[in-house]
């Protein structure tokens, strides 16, 4: 059942963003009612009874000492909780920070909200827009944490295409997915996990068209996992997120870009995603009632992102050291990458394994002769070289995000021998 005040945010939502949303995602609202406008209007006062946390006597958040004095920053910018919708001044370089690694971006777009991670922005944009047994169209490698968010969390049903012929992404098994009648839902994952591959310049372009081309006869939700964005390693690359150009494709495309500062800046354990929307002659209170619905599922699912990670986010985004930083942690990644390339052009690694096409982000896989079983591969490389890799399947994958240069030729040496020993 839908309550006052959710009808009066969808009320302010054009009618065919509406129509995108699923029968929780228009039923969300964020309250405006209630404790959290009551604090919000006690804000400042000499006496306030009303917000939950704890307060000394000087008026200073409280916390305990054993944390504070391993924690520079100030104890309000650690202790409090933060905004459901995320500390407004973060959001606002973030969508900064978008701006200028997309420059074709010229669409309007919503405020990023922050959430926890990019495994919750997909979870919030689940429940959001899908409904029970809804497919999901995504390539058919594919990061496994996917059937746990959309399938297991949501009801949603994945629906793979073949993602590579002949060494380059298959354009005509994407184009025969998105056939048929009724709304579709695509899962777009670039640089992806497992393979490690971002679509060229040319696939990037005919990718957009086979889009364009669908959303004439129907309405398509596109979600762009950019997770590992930034992390291209050849000139060839298409080097912006999809989402540049989705937002203002087709007024029958609704596109939501899931980044986050997990793998682009290098804090794993903080735990800091952002969730951005776009669509074409979309007007700005529909992205703000898609705002409000998207910090209400977040409020009724953790209540908010830590206020810890979004500060020490927000000091690194300040500081002047702060791409310098991030483009010397790039250069060691290209660096190993580049080494990945030189050890595979080695014909001897031929006889049991070859790579898939890669050229970015953490990962590579390769694909073992169909007489080689990637379990017992990898098994025998954690019983007899102490190595460790991720059988699926057939393939390999191999994070050389975490291999330093110099054990790059002995990783895959260690691979062949433990081949060599099965067949």
């Amino acid at each position: 059942m839908i309550n006052q005040e959710a009808k009066e945010v969808n009320e302010r939502i054009q009618p065919k963003i509406y129509s995108f949303l699923s029968d929780k995602g228009k039923a969300i609202y964020f309250p405006k009612q209630g404790i959290l406008e009551q604090t919000k209007e006690a804000k400042g006062k000499e006496i306030n009874a009303t917000i939950g946390i704890a307060i000394e006597d000087n008026k200073e958040v409280m916390g305990l000492e054993s944390i504070k004095k391993n924690i520079l920053l100030k104890p309000n910018k650690v202790f409090p909780y933060a905004p459901s919708y995320g500390i407004k001044e973060l959001r606002e370089l973030w969508k900064e920070q978008i701006k200028k690694k997309n420059p074709s971006l010229q669409a309007k777009t919503s405020l990023p909200i922050v959430t926890s991670g990019i495994t919750h922005g997909l979870s919030a944009v689940a429940y959001l827009f899908m409904n029970t047994n809804e497919e999901i169209i995504l390539t058919d490698l594919f990061w496994e944490n996917y059937g746990l968010i959309f399938e297991n969390g949501y009801g949603a049903k994945l629906k793979p295409f073949n993602m590579f012929k002949e060494n380059s992404f298959d354009l005509d098994s994407f184009q025969q997915s998105l056939q048929g009648e009724g709304k579709k839902i695509v899962l777009l994952n670039f640089p992806n996990n497992p393979t490690g591959y971002s679509l060229t310049n040319i696939e990037a372009e005919q990718i957009l068209e086979i889009i364009k081309e669908a959303a004439e006869h129907k309405q398509i939700l596109v979600i762009c996992d950019d997770a590992y964005f930034g992390l291209f390693y050849e000139q060839d690359v298409y080097q912006e997120s999809l989402f540049a150009k989705l937002a203002e494709l087709h007024e029958n495309v609704l596109a939501v870009k899931v980044d986050g500062a997990t793998k682009e800046d290098y804090v794993w354990g903080l735990r800091l995603g952002f969730l951005t929307y776009g669509a074409k002659n979309i007007d700005q209170n529909s992205l703000n009632a898609l705002e409000e619905k998207t910090a209400g599922a977040i409020r009724g699912n953790l209540s908010s992102s830590c206020h810890l990670s979004q500060s020490l986010l927000l000091e690194t985004f300040n500081s002047p050291d702060y791409q310098q930083e991030k483009e010397s942690k790039y250069l060691i990644l290209k660096s190993r990458y580049q080494k990945v390339k030189e050890t595979l052009g080695d014909e001897k690694y031929k006889q049991f394994f070859i790579p898939l096409p890669y050229n970015s982000g953490y990962f590579m896989c390769i694909k073992l002769d169909d007489n080689l079983s990637g379990e017992k591969v990898r098994k025998v490389l954690l019983e007899h070289y102490n190595t460790g890799v991720v059988a699926l399947g057939n393939l390999l994958r191999i994070a050389f995000s975490s291999v330093s240069e110099e054990n790059i030729v002995l990783l895959f040496d260690n691979i062949y021998n433990a081949c060599k020993e099965l067949s």
